[in-house]
């Protein structure tokens, strides 16, 4: 019981991307502006969904909800590394650790079932068009997205519940910006064994069913296109695929890069590194990937922008405006 209790009391130490002090502040300021940029960028996309009725279908409800995971995605790791920078410090508590390794793992796969669904959007828009508002009703596309939390929620519960019999030293070091569960796994004095094939066979999981899914659904596109008569035809379908096909290339090439240089060189910079384009970068570029190779998102983007102004310029207007002005005029 005393040992349980102690280990609460644990606090690991996140060694960052850079032990070197003249590092931090340009640290600090790059990774300040990403986090600002993915939420803005992210956010913008959501209003955009929401506020414009073109886009009140199911293709751009399942990116909302993308956006949505990767605003919380970045916000459980960037703003815990940016108060240890400012702070000078690199403890994080032991549950806090657990806890931000139970959500960066979580809002990671949600993004990668997400992008399957997304396929699977565009492989009934494509393959069965007359099907499409029939089989993609508001009711199923909550329910697949609800299915990819609730899924992750409980993959994610169990991940950290098995952590709870590991033991730890006095000071453990993890060498990484944040809390990744790979890295506490091996931090791990013994017992790990149990977690570490979870950890495999859940990522095996995640990564192999996920991409069947996408891979299918594309192939079926493809012989889909092919059967297709007109150039013009072929070009236009898949013109609404090419977002999501260089989101999910962004987000799998990373993904797999930080494996490969975690298994390879087995160098822990190496990986962070991999890490900071996967938790990091991915994130803030699915904005502007989405935005630039979208016509229907960048005019409900400038309607939203204009209509932003319209109500600034007359809200201003009303209050520099002297009541005394307004009377004497009616």
């Amino acid at each position: 019981m005393a040992e349980a209790n102690y280990t609460y009391f644990l606090e690991f130490l996140l060694l960052g991307l850079s032990q070197d002090p003249e590092l931090q502040p340009l640290l600090f300021g790059l990774f300040l502006s990403m986090y600002l940029v993915t939420v803005l960028g992210n956010l913008l996309i959501i209003l955009a969904v929401s506020s414009d009725s073109h886009l009140h279908t199911p293709m751009y409800f399942f990116l909302s909800n993308l956006s949505f995971v990767d605003i919380c995605f970045v916000s459980t790791t960037i703003p815990k590394m940016l108060m240890n920078i400012q702070a000078q410090r690199k403890c994080i508590a032991y549950v806090e650790c657990l806890t931000q390794a139970y959500f960066s793992n979580n809002f990671a796969g949600i993004d990668d079932f997400l992008l399957t669904v997304m396929a699977y959007d565009r492989f009934v828009a494509i393959c069965y068009p007359l099907k499409y508002t029939v089989i993609m009703n508001p009711r199923f596309c909550g329910i697949l997205v609800l299915l990819c939390w609730f899924s992750m929620f409980w993959i994610s519960l169990i991940q950290i519940l098995l952590m709870k019999h590991l033991t730890f030293s006095t000071v453990t070091e993890i060498p990484h910006f944040f809390c990744e569960l790979a890295q506490i796994l091996k931090a791990a004095n013994s017992g790990a064994l149990i977690n570490t094939i979870f950890l495999y066979v859940a990522t095996a999981l995640l990564g192999v069913l996920p991409v069947t899914g996408i891979l299918y659904s594309y192939s079926q596109i493809i012989s889909s296109l092919l059967r297709m008569s007109s150039a013009a035809s072929r070009y236009k379908a898949f013109s609404t695929c090419g977002s999501h096909l260089c989101v999910v290339s962004l987000f799998y090439g990373t993904a797999i890069g930080v494996y490969l240089s975690s298994a390879v060189t087995h160098s822990s910079r190496a990986s962070m590194i991999a890490s900071v384009l996967y938790t990091v970068v991915t994130p803030m570029l699915n904005p502007f990937i989405y935005s630039l190779r979208n016509k229907d998102m960048m005019g409900a983007l400038g309607r939203m922008m204009s209509s932003l102004m319209v109500e600034t310029i007359t809200y201003f207007h009303n209050i520099c405006t002297p009541k005394g002005n307004l009377e004497f005029n009616v």
